[in-house]
């Protein structure tokens, strides 16, 4: 079988050289009965490589049973694999066979295998070892000859890391590991797979065919995809029941594409992603920027309650002469004074950022070489916080009365209860604001604030 053919059958769409390379391999290991594990996001494909592996082995005349190992409940996933006798649990009201007697010289496609749990995977390793495993509340042995085909979206490794997932089952899962590119990896079949979908659900709904204009297709290259396949035949199916003009342009477009708004398309995948030096330093220096604010703010509390005058130490804890943090040749800009927006920006999420001018927004000097001395960073977050216009009141802070008390620190459950007054009073009680600036969920707060007035405390 060559390979468009091999595409027609299975419906696998695109001519780039990652989706090539993935066919060729399933042509190669197909005819063994080797157990393989799919690998790749949610929506590129993987039950379709899956059934390939079937449909090209020597098991294609027996059934494939596909197991969604996330869809089942976790006390039920054992009787769904391996069976159960009557009575084995409130509700067997007879014997029941499990998938793996069902699939008996088939193939088992277990999708989602990182959901699986625990106690289920000691068993499912018995069963790869030797083909024997008992129905839950029986101890007659049985036999299954089945061919194992895993997917999962998640890294199987780091989970065996994490203590999730077991570090034998894993290896002899991962016999061959197949890859499924992601559909921004695979650049060149946006637009055909797109186009082909058009073309189907046209037909499908009897709509007029619709052209993709050149700016159309540049928004389609250059978006993320996070959904992969499934999304983009979501977004070609809109397209065909709202569109009403025989064109797709780029502006009739766009309000398709999840979090790409109308005025900015910061989902778009940028044409030079982001150095990783560049994010790491942005991060590193924002946080400076808020633990100096901190500091200075305190500091300024405690010199207006004894009356002195406010004096600058010379410095915190010095760092080594000569520490410098490598940079990329320009400096990162900061749009935003919101250290999760600023994160979520750099992981490639659609937000629509402030306007810049924040005290937040100057650039660090980059000196020769590319590098960032540490003392010109922390110079640079004095300069930024001593710009920064904020003021502390004397009135009715709780938070300042109690440093002011003495040396001893109060203890943890007092300072988290002194913060959050604190916040609360600053924000006129808007708790929005107050969670925001606590770097809280609404919700914890809430809930901290129901068991502050629960003990009493006014809030």
């Amino acid at each position: 079988m060559d390979r468009q053919a091999f595409q027609e059958r299975f419906g696998l769409l695109g001519d780039s050289a990652a989706l090539r390379r993935v066919m060729d391999r399933v042509r190669q290991v197909a005819p063994a009965g080797i157990t393989v594990l799919l690998e790749g996001e949610s929506g590129v494909g993987k039950e379709l490589i899956a059934t390939a592996v079937h449909e090209l082995s020597k098991r294609r005349h027996r059934p494939m049973v596909v197991v969604n190992c996330g869809a089942i409940p976790e006390g039920l996933i054992e009787s769904e694999l391996f069976g159960a006798e009557k009575g084995a649990y409130t509700g067997a009201t007879e014997r029941r066979t499990g998938y793996f007697e069902d699939a008996d010289n088939g193939t088992v496609f277990l999708d989602e295998i990182g959901e699986l749990p625990l106690a289920a995977q000691v068993r499912l390793l018995r069963v790869l070892e030797s083909g024997q495993f008992s129905r839950v509340g029986s101890s007659q042995t049985l036999s299954s000859d089945v061919r194992v085909i895993a997917a999962t979206n998640k890294d199987l490794a780091a989970e065996v890391r994490a203590g999730r997932f077991r570090e034998d089952l894993y290896y002899r899962l991962s016999a061959i590991i197949l890859r499924i590119p992601a559909l921004r990896e695979r650049r060149e079949d946006i637009v055909p797979i797109f186009e082909h979908y058009l073309h189907r659900y046209g037909q499908q709904y009897n709509a007029a065919r619709l052209r993709l204009t050149a700016s159309a297709r540049e928004l389609l290259r250059r978006y993320n995809w996070p959904g992969n396949v499934r999304e983009l035949r979501n977004v070609a199916e809109q397209a065909v029941v709202l569109i009403r003009t025989d064109e797709i342009t780029a502006e009739a477009l766009r309000p398709l594409l999840r979090g790409v708004s109308a005025s900015a398309g910061l989902a778009l995948a940028s044409k030079e992603p982001p150095s990783g030096s560049s994010r790491e330093l942005e991060l590193i220096y924002r946080a400076l920027l808020e633990l100096r604010m901190e500091m200075r703010e305190l500091r300024a509390a405690l010199w207006q309650r004894t009356g002195q005058p406010e004096q600058r130490p010379s410095e915190y804890g010095p760092p080594e002469p000569g520490s410098t943090l490598p940079v990329p040749t320009s400096a990162p800009t900061f749009e935003s004074s919101s250290f999760e927006h600023a994160l979520a920006r750099d992981l490639g999420g659609a937000f629509e950022v402030p306007e810049e001018g924040s005290a937040f927004s100057d650039e660090p000097e980059v000196v020769d070489g590319g590098e960032v001395p540490f003392e010109a960073l922390f110079a640079q977050a004095d300069a930024d916080v001593a710009d920064a216009d904020f003021e502390i009141e004397d009135e009715d802070n709780e938070m300042a009365r109690a440093l002011e008390r003495g040396s001893t620190l109060p203890t943890m459950e007092e300072a988290e209860r002194l913060l959050i007054v604190e916040a609360l009073r600053r924000f006129d009680g808007n708790r929005r604001q107050t969670a925001e600036a606590l770097g809280i969920s609404e919700r914890t707060l809430y809930r901290k604030i129901k068991d502050l007035e629960a003990a009493g405390v006014d809030v």
